[in-house]
């Protein structure tokens, strides 16, 4: 078989076993867990996710995000291509979300929200955990949980990154400068490529 009939495969069962686990209910940190561990099996196979299939981006460029799956409930798979030096600020995503590590590392600071969000554009922040995001483990994040990300070192990264709506129609996310104290709506970022 090859590796877009089995990438193909693989990612209708995942999105398959999501749309299960999201359908039993209201989203849960412990149902969403459940997804992230199905999204660690296929990231387990990096032969799915390579250079051929997926370039990576200029290194000035620094982000290739290709759209992989979806489902018509607005489950929605990317892949992430990444270079070295790509920092994207805090940021929530107003929905459930789940990344997971096919190749290289990020660096994911979580936060959380301080302030009682009563002064518009004005935020504070305090630093929750540290996440060293790399093969064999991922990050799952509510709809309000909000994370940082630093590609560091040499090396391109590949990670899946999945949400519960389609990126390209979450408009509403929000950035925080931790600097300023400020935040604002979000930018989309990368084109996603098909």
């Amino acid at each position: 078989m090859s590796h877009a009939a089995e990438r193909k495969e693989a990612t209708d069962a995942f999105i398959a076993d999501a749309r299960h686990i999201a359908g039993e209910g209201e989203m849960t940190r412990t149902r969403l867990d459940r997804i992230k561990e199905r999204l660690m099996e296929i990231a387990a196979r990096p032969e799915l996710w390579g250079e051929d299939d997926f370039p990576a981006p200029s290194p000035e460029e620094k982000q290739n995000r290709y759209f992989i799956a979806d489902d018509p409930s607005g489950l929605t798979l990317y892949l992430n291509v990444m270079q070295p030096g790509k920092v994207i600020p805090p940021h929530n995503h107003t929905v459930f979300a789940c990344i997971a590590a096919v190749e290289g590392a990020e660096q994911n600071k979580v936060y959380e929200r301080v302030d009682d969000g009563s002064v518009p554009g004005k935020a504070d922040l305090k630093l929750r955990a540290e996440v060293d995001l790399r093969p064999g483990n991922a990050l799952a994040m509510m709809p309000d949980d909000i994370h940082s990300v630093v590609i560091e070192g040499t090396d391109v990264i590949r990670h899946l990154h999945f949400y519960g709506q389609p990126l390209e129609s979450l408009d509403q996310r929000i950035s925080y400068d931790l600097e300023a104290g400020t935040c604002k709506v979000m930018d989309i970022g990368a084109k996603t490529r098909k």
